[in-house]
């Protein structure tokens, strides 16, 4: 029998696995040759395979899904809700407030947990007004500059490095602390925001 058959795949019904096998390959940053190398198959025979125009014996597959570090198994499990997103290719996002520059990195479908990443210019911040979010716990992580946060009635300063875990439910806000500069900022929220951040209430 032949490890491998380079050939067209007909429409059968037959899962195909060439879309995953190349968005593990992508997202694990490794080239058709590094795959080529660590598998012993050939580059070309890879290519048609990620697009479904080659089959491969179970040998070859297994050989596949080790080179990529998966399991074969995985490869016909419902397909996870994750993907990549490359540095600068965030998608922009507005949740309010002002001088604010945010992006979303993690899929919009994802429920779980939610990142954004903020860049809030100088003396920009959530708003004058607090508000509350629908999510059990947010961090926040100073990336660059510095941020003061205000949960709850109590103010603490962040500067650079500083990361800060807080219930989203209590009324909270924040601001750059920054005379000049922008202050950038990892949040996550989990699970997700269903909208992004919620309205503003008020403050007490």
């Amino acid at each position: 029998m032949e490890a491998v058959q380079d050939r067209a795949v007909p429409d059968d019904g037959v899962p195909r696995i060439g879309a995953r096998l190349k968005a593990v390959r992508q997202a694990r940053r490794l080239t058709l040759t590094d795959v080529a190398g660590a598998s012993g198959l050939t580059k070309g025979f890879l290519s048609k395979l990620e697009r479904d125009q080659a089959s491969a014996s179970v040998a070859a597959l297994v050989r596949v899904c080790a080179a990529l570090g998966i399991s074969p198994g995985s490869l016909f499990e419902a397909a996870p809700s994750g993907e990549v997103v490359r540095a600068g290719s965030y998608p922009p996002i507005s949740f309010g407030g002002r001088g604010l520059t945010e992006y979303l990195l993690t899929p919009s479908g994802e429920r779980r947990v939610q990142a954004l990443l903020s860049e809030v210019a100088p003396g920009g911040g959530s708003g004058a007004e607090t508000y509350a979010l629908p999510a059990e716990v947010e961090f926040v992580f100073v990336l660059e500059g510095d941020l003061e946060v205000t949960v709850a009635g109590e103010v603490t300063a962040l500067g650079p490095g500083d990361a800060f875990t807080f219930s989203p439910g209590a009324e909270h806000g924040f601001r750059s602390l920054r005379t000049d500069g922008v202050t950038r900022v990892l949040w996550v929220f989990a699970p997700a925001l269903s909208e992004g951040r919620a309205a503003a209430s008020p403050s007490s």
